[in-house]
């Protein structure tokens, strides 16, 4: 599907004339038969407040538990019975922390496999309704973006831990294969910004890349060409930059990035989800009236303890 057809379908799908958007965003979540219990009703909630579409960041089960095939069908069940369009991307958990002994002893790349046949295997979200993405050509269709008025949404397979580097000095195949298709996405992503003239971008993916580190000039290895490539684009775009991400279980919005004098970066704003042991949610709202044009709002869950 070409990119022109995704935002005209996206066009028709959503209000022309609407000025604000608002969508969910969760992750690192549901790690318990607790979380898996509330999970639906914070789903139904966060529709009712009301959200447009939600995203899920990654990490549907938590580290130690099996990677089978019945956990996968129950999750897949239970984002695509959302009420409205749901876009989930994948984390460490459900992937590559699969090879643990305690996980099942899978092949991590076998379980990627899994994941998007049975996730990505269509260029539209999951929900009740569905909104058409563009993926990635060739073989990673968990990379996906749509535009929702001014403002570009892009996913990117960078799972949490360490990426998937490993712990030798040569990264893993896996990680020397996936890594020029992440910058190549990040880079294309933000070409088609400028050229749109969008006023923001919203870069979704599951891991803590360590921006107060890389501000220090202490990158992790398995990240800083994704954070360089990222400060390029920033210095050549003009709008507003937001990063969502989980994976240290912190929710928080600030501002993490520095410029060369050490001060907060204000276009570029960090989101990242809530997480085990503390299940909720966060609002973003597109207010095109609005200098900041993003804001957002958390909301613990249960909302109301009984």
């Amino acid at each position: 599907m070409s990119r022109w057809l995704v935002l005209l379908l996206l066009a028709c799908t959503l209000p022309a004339s609407a000025e604000t958007w608002r969508f969910g965003l969760i992750g690192d979540t549901p790690y318990s038969e607790g979380e898996r219990i509330e999970l639906p009703k914070m789903l139904a909630a966060m529709t009712d407040s009301p959200v447009d579409f939600i995203f899920h960041i990654g990490d549907i089960k938590n580290g130690q538990s099996p990677c089978d095939d019945a956990v996968l069908a129950d999750r897949h069940a239970l984002f695509n019975a959302s009420r409205v369009p749901f876009i989930y991307l994948p984390g460490d958990n459900e992937w590559t922390d699969c090879r643990r002994v305690s996980n099942g002893s899978y092949d991590s790349l076998e379980r990627l496999d899994k994941l998007r046949q049975l996730f990505w295997h269509e260029p539209y979200s999951l929900g009740q309704r569905r909104l058409p993405l563009e993926r990635q050509p060739g073989d990673y269709p968990e990379h996906s973006r749509l535009r929702v008025g001014p403002v570009l949404f892009v996913t990117f397979n960078l799972p949490g831990d360490d990426n998937n580097y490993g712990p030798g000095e040569e990264p893993r195949p896996e990680f020397a294969a996936r890594q020029p298709q992440v910058l190549a996405w990040l880079a294309d992503s933000f070409d088609l910004a400028r050229r749109e003239r969008l006023a923001g971008i919203v870069l979704l993916f599951q891991a803590n890349p360590g921006f107060a580190n890389y501000s220090r000039g202490l990158p992790h290895r398995a990240y800083r060409d994704f954070l360089d490539e990222l400060q390029r684009e920033l210095a050549n775009f003009a709008g507003q930059v937001v990063v969502v991400h989980g994976d240290t279980h912190i929710s928080r919005v600030d501002h993490p990035l520095r410029d060369p004098d050490g001060q907060p970066l204000p276009r570029f704003t960090r989101v990242e989800t809530f997480g085990y042991p503390l299940m909720g949610w966060t609002r973003g709202i597109i207010d095109t009236e609005s200098p900041e044009l993003f804001r957002f709002e958390s909301t613990p869950w249960p909302a109301h303890k009984e």
